[in-house]
């Protein structure tokens, strides 16, 4: 110490002297609080390290993402209406009771812990098709829009500008003035050039009511993470149509042209039956807490559906705050209960060390284990920290398989051919702990054929990634793979 004040005091001056000094005691105080708020240790290292090296950088970007507040009168209001939700959703799970008897074995534990923490029960009855084409999605959203005949409910990440996605919102603003009731909820930041363009004021001047989710304010950063996002994709059709997925609402064609990444090739699922009213309850619950001129859920109960076929399938919403970490322990334990086979689809890969070595102990067991991620990633810095997780993962048994075919942003997990998952799930940390996801756990046989079906496309358009190959990569790409890895934490 008494060297580097000498040399800061000979080259800079006296007053130089109190840096170190200065950095010292916001190392020591920074330490303090990332013990007083207890995370994991890979996350904790990770902050400390950046504020060794960085202390005024790291310091700013832990006040603006380091920690999970949603800030205390937005966490009250979830919580208020949660408990109102409660009611709802308790309701829900005796009147559906009997339909737990059809579960097949190897899905019973899953269903019980997705249902776990006010989540909503498994229900019997519906119809689900796979949709794996975006323009063709985009005209079917057209057609229903221009069929419904009471409510049309839309809730995205993204919807940008141009294309066919400009149809679907000519086609909301005439079911409109013909008198359905439409809503549309949008997160701040995915959804950021929608809300500057002339839209919203369309929209609102036609009668459609738009709520922007999650909006960043500045100089609020201290009471509201400004990464928290509403990642969720659901479009509710009268109540008894859902179509939800990977895809937000934009046409591939014009969207992110400039990424050098192809198009993304996204999936969606409609289902028509009494599954659908527990998406709409989820919709409900997010535009109850995100709109500011609603004060109380208790008022807003989705109608029941008829039943419509025999696909047993299970809505499963997660976040911070509201069901806190039952995403993380869902997905734990899918890949815990495969038996033969597991195939996970995701375009961001960076789960922690906990997931990491259930991937590997499932493949050590005889699980044929296969991990399809896209070859080019929009995110230099996801794509570099992904790779830091191959070594590992082969060296154990898995399969990686890098698609070719454009961004692949299909998210989805198929276990054993008999139980899927499939939504707005990443398998990173973002996913894990941060957004607002939904997804659509299916027990039916014919709907995982149908999905394994569109698995095998994408492995017909992927490049294998083959171990003894991989290492012998430049040492280059070793080291900043690594260095990505140290920021997988904080992904």
């Amino acid at each position: 110490m008494n060297i580097i004040n000498f040399l800061l005091g000979s080259f800079f001056g006296e007053p130089f002297i109190w840096v170190p000094i200065a950095h010292i005691i916001i190392v020591i105080l920074f330490g303090f609080r990332l013990i007083s708020v207890r995370r994991p240790v890979g996350v904790v290292l990770a902050w400390f390290l950046i504020v060794v090296l960085f202390p005024l950088i790291g310091i700013s970007l832990y006040i603006l993402i380091g920690e999970r507040p949603v800030g205390r009168k937005f966490a009250r209001k979830i919580i208020r209406m949660d408990k109102e939700y409660a009611a709802i959703t308790e309701a829900m799970r005796k009147r559906y009771q009997a339909d737990k008897q059809l579960l097949p074995i190897e899905g019973r534990a899953l269903s019980l812990l997705a249902e776990a923490k006010n989540g909503s029960p498994v229900i019997a009855g519906n119809q689900i098709e796979l949709f794996t084409n975006s323009l063709e999605i985009l005209q079917y959203f057209v057609d229903e829009i221009n069929q419904a005949k009471k409510t049309l409910h839309l809730e995205f990440y993204i919807w940008a500008l141009g294309g066919d996605a400009d149809r679907v919102g000519e086609a909301l603003i005439a079911a409109a003035k013909r008198g359905v009731t439409c809503k549309v909820l949008l997160d701040s930041l995915g959804s950021k050039d929608w809300f500057k363009s002339t839209w919203p004021k369309r929209f609102r001047n036609a009668g459609i009511q738009v709520t922007e989710a999650l909006p960043i304010q500045v100089g609020r950063f201290q009471f509201r993470r400004a990464d928290l996002r509403l990642h969720r994709k659901i479009f509710v059709i009268d109540n008894t149509i859902v179509w939800i997925g990977s895809m937000n609402m934009v046409d591939p064609r014009t969207f992110k042209q400039d990424s050098g990444v192809g198009e993304w090739v996204d999936a969606m699922v409609r289902i028509e039956g009494p599954v659908a009213s527990q998406f709409e309850l989820t919709f409900s619950f997010d535009w109850s807490v995100d709109n500011p001129r609603v004060t109380h859920f208790s008022n807003i109960v989705p109608a029941a559906s008829p039943l419509e076929g025999k696909v047993l399938a299970q809505e499963f919403s997660s976040g911070p705050v509201y069901r806190d970490d039952i995403l993380y322990q869902v997905l734990l334990s899918a890949i815990m209960d495969a038996r033969e086979e597991l195939t996970i689809t995701t375009p961001y890969f960076g789960p922690d060390d906990g997931l990491i070595q259930a991937l590997m102990t499932a493949a050590g067991r005889g699980v044929k284990v296969t991990l399809i991620v896209p070859k080019l990633n929009d995110s230099t810095l996801v794509a570099w920290s992904s790779r830091s997780f191959y070594s590992d993962l082969m060296s154990a048994g898995v399969n990686i398989a890098e698609f070719h075919g454009g961004l692949l942003h299909t998210k989805s997990m198929l276990i054993d051919k008999r139980v899927a998952i499939f939504g707005s799930v990443n398998f990173d940390q973002r996913s894990l702990r941060l957004n607002f996801e939904i997804s659509l756990i299916v027990y039916n046989d014919e709907f995982c054929a149908k999905l394994e079906t569109l698995i095998e496309s994408y492995l017909a358009k992927s490049d294998m990634v083959n171990p003894a190959t991989w290492a012998k990569r430049p040492h280059w790409h070793v080291l900043l793979e690594n260095a990505a890895h140290l920021t997988s934490p904080l992904l």
